[in-house]
Order: C-alpha cells, then sequence, then structure tokens
C-alpha cells in the first residue's frame, strides 16, 4: 500500500537573477511500513522535500499525496491539522516545548484535538524509548538523547501515517546518534510505522530498508 507520492516536485526561491531552484522535478514513492533515507550532502535540497513532504512548505509544481490526500493544495490552516494527525515531524533540535513536562510535550499533539489518550500505547511507546522515568521533567533537564526520545515520543502519539524525521541525529554524539536510529529502526519493526529520514550521514543512512540520493535538487539514485 502506497502511503506518499510525490510527482514531479519543483521548488523555486526567489525571482529573476536571484532565483534558485531547490528542488528540480522530484519523483518519489513511499509503501507502508517502509524506512527510506534521502542522502544528500549541505544544500542539496533534502531538507527542502522533506518540509514540502510533511506540508511544512508547498511546492512551486506538483504535487505530494499522503494516504491520498493531495496536501500540496491545501492552505496553512488545514496543513498544519493534516500534519498534526498524519504526519510525524523529528528534527535535529527537538523543538520541544520549554515550559511543559515531558508528558505534555508527548501528548501536545492529542490535547490539541482534544483526544483521548490510548494510555496503553502511550505507555508501550515512553517505556519503548527509555523515557518512562522522565515524565514529569521538563526538556532542560533531559539529556540530548532523552529529549530526542521525547520527540520521537511525540511525533508517535497520534500513530501518524507517515514520520519524518530531519537529521534527528545531528546533534548527538556517536553514542546516543546509534540508540536513536535504533529506536526508529523498533517503531518501524514494532509498529509498522514509515519513516522517511533524511541524512548527511552514510553510517546512518544504511541502517534504513532503502536509500535514495539527492544531488543539487534532483534524485540521482533511488
Amino acid at each position: 500500500m502506497e502511503i506518499l507520492r510525490c510527482d514531479n516536485i519543483k521548488k523555486v526561491y526567489g525571482t529573476g537573477d536571484s532565483q534558485v531552484t531547490a528542488l528540480n522535478g522530484i519523483s518519489l514513492s513511499v509503501e507502508k511500513g517502509e524506512f527510506v533515507a534521502i542522502m544528500g550532502a549541505s544544500g542539496s535540497g533534502k531538507s527542502t522535500l522533506l518540509h514540502i513532504l510533511g506540508g511544512v512548505d508547498k511546492p512551486t509544481e506538483g504535487k505530494v499525496m499522503v494516504e491520498g490526500t493531495d496536501i500540496s493544495k491545501m492552505n496553512s490552516t488545514q496543513a498544519a491539522i493534516f500534519r498534526r494527525r498524519k504526519v510525524g515531524l523529528v528534527y535535529q533540535f527537538y523543538n520541544l516545548i520549554p515550559t511543559l513536562t515531558v508528558r505534555k510535550n508527548i501528548l501536545m499533539p492529542l490535547l490539541l484535538d482534544k483526544k483521548k489518550v490510548n494510555q496503553e500505547y502511550f505507555e508501550q511507546i515512553v517505556d519503548s524509548l527509555g523515557i518512562a522515568d522522565k515524565l514529569e521533567a521538563l526538556p532542560n533537564q533531559l539529556s540530548g538523547g532523552q529529549q530526542q526520545r521525547a520527540a520521537i515520543a511525540r511525533s508517535l502519539i497520534y500513530r501518524p501515517a507517515l514520520l519524518l524525521a530531519d537529521e534527528p541525529t545531528g546533534n548527538l554524539d556517536r553514542r546516543n546518534a546509534e540508540e536513536i536510529v535504533d529506536l526508529l529502526k523498533l517503531s518501524n519493526r514494532s509498529l509498522n510505522q514509515t519513516i522517511v529520514l533524511i541524512t548527511h550521514d552514510e553510517k546512518v543512512a544504511l541502517e534504513a530498508g532503502r536509500i535514495v540520493t539527492i544531488e543539487d535538487g534532483r534524485l540521482i539514485e533511488n
């Protein structure tokens, strides 16, 4: 079953002589349960692509389908609601709310929609990620690795169709980076979670089931 499809995605910034083409004709398909790494150097367009796949940004041309819904046609409010419910996002710098406990950070997507928490699933996530004893702490009381675990838990709490991870190990030492990748692999296997991971690190990319290489805004290897 196809979860994600993008067709001929193009992203252009600026006009005239200052125009920059960040993405140039990207087409990609991801099946349910796949773990795909998109690998490329800095400036290759990989983060721009991830933002478009997650509905954070809009393509200049082309379309993005997530579970059969064209998110590229949504306005900003529609895209934000769809992203909260269907797309989990994990960033390099965690993006946790500093004044909220780890528990409330994780549950935030559900709280915003006034959804009831599935306590069994919540406990499964925090136990699997090793942060069950950190739920009442504030983010600044956690290590970088623990904050990233909390960010992953938040991205999984809504059981999203797709989890997008943008350089999730880029701010961590090698040991913590390896642990985070192992946890993503665990969620991929045990929860059948579809994951698209952006990285410049070949060692991280090799942990995925499939590697897509992007260079100068084009996919050069799939």
